[in-house]
């Protein structure tokens, strides 16, 4: 037993090592990526530094804001330095808000997080709610199936606008905007959840539908074990594990479609500042939450690959 733990330790070590040493990789290539999109984008940062394009500065005044900014120097001395401030932690000034970055991110990540969190929450209890009960069981497994693949073709947007007239316009059960209280999150979050439910499920009810055809399922069954029993204590357990390597893209995904959400639901957050600063082309908010979203994508892919040892009876060195 001692030496199965130990191996299981060592496994995990190992595993989230690598998966540590490739997040860093991932930090390098989006600020890589991020410096060089927003160099080349249309529109010049020191139209967002000195106010916008109504502001209507000098060339005087332009060409000390270069200064001041370091964007008169040479391409590669200014990555070189935005390489350098961000191995610091120091993710500067925003140019359109002209507060910290680091403070942006402390007040408009959190709803963000909060929206992300609950989508992924509901997702999944939708999820094992289509397809535990119903894999491999005829019309009901037939009707669920048609629901998630109707669900996952839905888009979040779409789905957004249509519950936004008929729950918070039209029958006015929940508030259609802001970021005050639980009922606020109801509405964006079965805007992202739904969508992502329909997949989670596609991609369970497969694995489920395989377990359950499995010799250990049959051994299961032989012992006595009940229909329920056997679907949760050990089938259940084997259709986990794609799901939770998809969970770790859904993070991304959620965020890339909470810019929209947020926008619709009028609700604070990274997806909305992410939109008005590239608008703005505010270079050091722009990176910044990338950077963040980099970030918790690679923190939700170490939490996938820690959830996807213990869960797997197989690494573990334990028969299931």
């Amino acid at each position: 037993m001692g030496d199965t733990m130990t191996r299981f330790l060592q496994r995990l070590a190992w595993r989230l090592a690598w998966r540590l040493a490739g997040g860093l990789l991932v930090l390098l290539a989006a600020a890589s990526l991020t410096f060089a999109a927003l160099h080349l984008a249309p529109g010049d940062p020191v139209t967002a530094i000195l106010g916008g394009a109504s502001a209507n500065p000098t060339p005087e005044a332009i060409a000390a804001a270069r200064h001041e900014y370091g964007l008169d120097r040479p391409l590669a001395v200014q990555y070189g330095l935005y390489l350098a401030r961000i191995a610091r932690g120091e993710l500067g000034q925003s140019f359109s808000l002209h507060m910290p970055v680091i403070a942006v991110l402390r007040a408009q990540a959190p709803p963000t997080l909060a929206l992300m969190a609950s989508s992924l929450g509901v997702a999944w209890l939708l999820a094992l709610l289509s397809v535990v009960p119903t894999a491999r069981r005829g019309l009901s497994g037939a009707i669920a199936s048609t629901l998630e693949t109707i669900g996952a073709g839905l888009p979040q947007f779409w789905l957004g606008i249509l519950l936004l007239w008929g729950l918070a316009f039209e029958w006015r059960l929940l508030p259609p905007a802001g970021n005050h209280g639980l009922p606020t999150l109801v509405l964006p979050t079965l805007s992202l959840a739904i969508p992502l439910a329909g997949f989670l499920a596609q991609v369970m009810r497969e694995s489920f539908d395989l377990a359950l055809g499995q010799p250990f399922i049959l051994t299961a069954r032989a012992r006595g074990l009940g229909d329920g029993a056997v679907r949760l204590r050990h089938a259940l357990r084997h259709a986990l594990l794609p799901c939770i390597g998809l969970s770790s893209w859904a993070v991304g995904a959620l965020v890339g479609n909470a810019v929209a959400i947020e926008i619709i639901f009028s609700r604070q957050g990274l997806g909305r500042a992410l939109f008005l600063s590239v608008a703005t082309h505010d270079m050091p908010l722009v990176s910044g939450i990338v950077l963040f979203v980099a970030l918790v994508y690679i923190l939700a892919g170490l939490a996938a690959d820690t959830l996807f040892i213990l869960v797997d009876p197989r690494l573990k060195g334990t028969r299931p």
